[in-house]
């Protein structure tokens, strides 16, 4: 009987176009093989065995096969962290959050100068590394913060940390997120912090934050810590789920990180039944968005020569489930953002079957209705479970 279960999201590792990327200007988005084609092999064998390999030509002699595969396609309307982390969860958000390709109405901004206390700079779609280092040496001579927003529905404003302390830009972003509601509820404020001198800013990705819309109908995290079960968030996964929940959150600083402090978790709940869920955060954020083909390959290898380690401490008790929320094709030409890509769905336990392929789920929900379904925790609002398919009697 399955007790524990690690949930693993590689934010951003797309395997291929969704039939409507088009409509989001994501034709022929392919994260996955298209790093593989450009560095010209990707070296993630574990990942391979796992199933990865059977979602997408990666090349090579096949290996033998330890876990079930298949591939999930986005119902939600959107390509967004949130929503895609939300659908996992079981929530289909049929309504895409509000974006603002030419920044925030006027209004907006001025509420909230006057809730903070001083005017801002910038408020416009840009990229964050660019909106910096254009702006960066204004906000530290005026104490202004900077706003910006992407191609996804953010609210982000960044400051430098020797002029505006964590906290205080804690701060503005908490009063961002009270104030954008109704048609304006993006659906996420973001904290970004700074430091460096002049010229050579750097972010710092530790200390970043999000406020994320608290998620609208009970999911997933709800159903498992009212039935009694431990559910712990790693990465960001508090901040998307707006810290609802969750019996614990453990924060990180990157993808290494990440790991390393699911493996702790996971040691000392060994004796408990419930989920730990991860975000991987830096696929997306430090090389997907900032088009580094060589820096997310290198980050893929990383994560699966950690595999081993995870998959050998797993015990017959014990599910491991990877998955992603969405793409970011860092070899796509029309922007900088998210992809509308499949996700890749690999499934390993010793006490699961072998080589079994799952197919095209028709909604992330299809995984967090399965983990529910496992851990005897009710139905989800939607989703299909693949627990028969993946179990032996």
């Amino acid at each position: 009987m399955i007790k524990r279960i690690i949930l693993i999201v590689m934010d951003s590792v797309g395997v291929g176009p969704l039939p409507d990327a088009d409509q989001f200007n994501d034709a022929g988005a392919n994260t996955l093989l298209h790093i593989h084609q450009q560095m010209g092999k990707l070296k993630i064998p574990n990942l391979c065995a796992l199933g990865l390999g059977k979602i997408v030509a990666l090349g090579g002699k096949p290996p033998a096969i330890t876990g079930c595969y298949g591939k999930m396609r986005e119902r939600s309307a959107s390509k967004d962290t949130t929503v895609g982390h939300w659908e996992i969860a079981g929530i289909v958000t049929t309504r895409p959050f509000p974006t603002y390709p030419k920044g925030f109405p006027q209004d907006l901004i001025q509420q909230f100068e006057k809730r903070i206390g001083t005017r801002v700079l910038g408020n416009a779609a840009a990229s964050g590394t660019d909106i910096i280092n254009k702006l960066g040496a204004e906000h530290m001579a005026s104490g202004c913060p900077i706003i910006y927003t992407s191609a996804d529905s953010v609210f982000q404003v960044a400051a430098h940390q020797t002029i505006t302390p964590l906290e205080k830009l804690y701060e503005f972003c908490r009063i961002a997120r009270k104030l954008l509601t109704g048609e304006h509820a993006v659906g996420r404020v973001i904290a970004r912090p700074f430091s460096g001198p002049i010229g050579r800013f750097v972010r710092n990705n530790a200390a970043r934050k999000d406020f994320s819309l608290p998620p609208p109908k009970p999911n997933l995290l709800d159903r498992l810590q009212k039935n009694g079960f431990f559910v712990i968030g790693i990465g960001k996964i508090g901040d998307i789920f707006a810290h609802r929940g969750l019996t614990a959150e453990v924060h990180t600083r990157d993808n290494q990180d990440g790991i390393d402090k699911t493996i702790e978790v996971f040691l000392k709940c060994r004796r408990k039944s419930g989920l730990i869920f991860v975000n991987l955060v830096d696929f997306d954020m430090v090389f997907g968005h900032r088009r580094n083909v060589a820096g997310y390959a290198q980050a893929l290898e990383s994560f699966d020569r950690r595999i081993p380690q995870i998959r050998d401490m797993l015990s017959d008790e014990d599910l491991l489930i990877i998955t992603a929320d969405h793409g970011c094709d860092p070899t796509h030409q029309i922007h900088t953002d998210h992809t509308r890509e499949y996700v890749p769905l690999l499934v390993y336990g010793k006490m699961i079957k072998k080589d079994i392929p799952l197919g095209v789920r028709t909604s992330f929900a299809d995984c967090g209705q399965t983990v529910a379904d496992i851990l005897s925790a009710g139905k989800l609002d939607c989703g299909k479970s693949f627990k028969k398919d993946i179990i032996n009697d």
